[in-house]
């Protein structure tokens, strides 16, 4: 399934709309909710029925997030530490095969793998639009996770004034 994220503008906070192929809403990042401590967002469907609950945690030596569903934390985004060889994220999951996204980050050119097999791409190379970027997935994977993660990616490497953050 293939989906486009819009970050939207002159809103409080950090929102998000996500449409399906078909220009079809159906999820939205609601960042009103947060506190003087830490980030958080609301990850929505189109009726606005959270399924979904990202948090940034505290504490953490790297800025770090926390993905939540249904009460229970399913995965924690992190930004990988320093390497030579590429820049990226793990989305840890529970138990084995966590998710990597690594490519242009900044760029929003990267893709996200699971067990060394490639389950999705993002993508803003089609779009003009500054604050716009596609996200394919892979027939029977986490869609939700996926999406949720890219947002979180996009809340670590871009400051909310636009500019890129090497954090």
């Amino acid at each position: 399934m293939k989906y486009l994220i819009r970050e939207k503008l002159m809103c409080l906070g950090d929102d998000f709309v996500i449409r399906d192929e078909s220009g079809r809403v159906r999820y939205q990042v609601d960042g009103r909710a947060f506190t003087l401590l830490r980030e958080k967002l609301s990850f929505q469907d189109a009726s606005g029925n959270e399924v979904a609950f990202i948090r940034e945690k505290l504490l953490a030596l790297r800025k770090s997030y926390e993905i939540h569903r249904d009460g229970d934390r399913v995965a924690l985004v992190k930004k990988d530490l320093f390497n030579l060889f590429r820049v990226g994220f793990t989305v840890d999951v529970p138990g084995p095969d966590d998710y990597e996204a690594t490519g242009s980050i900044l760029d929003h050119e990267y893709t996200f793998r699971r067990g060394g097999r490639k389950v999705a791409e993002v993508s803003k190379k089609w779009f003009t639009l500054r604050d716009t970027y596609a996200v394919e997935i892979e027939d029977g994977e986490d869609d939700v996770l996926i999406l949720a993660a890219a947002v979180v990616i996009d809340q670590i490497c871009h400051d909310r004034d636009g500019s890129d953050s090497e954090d």
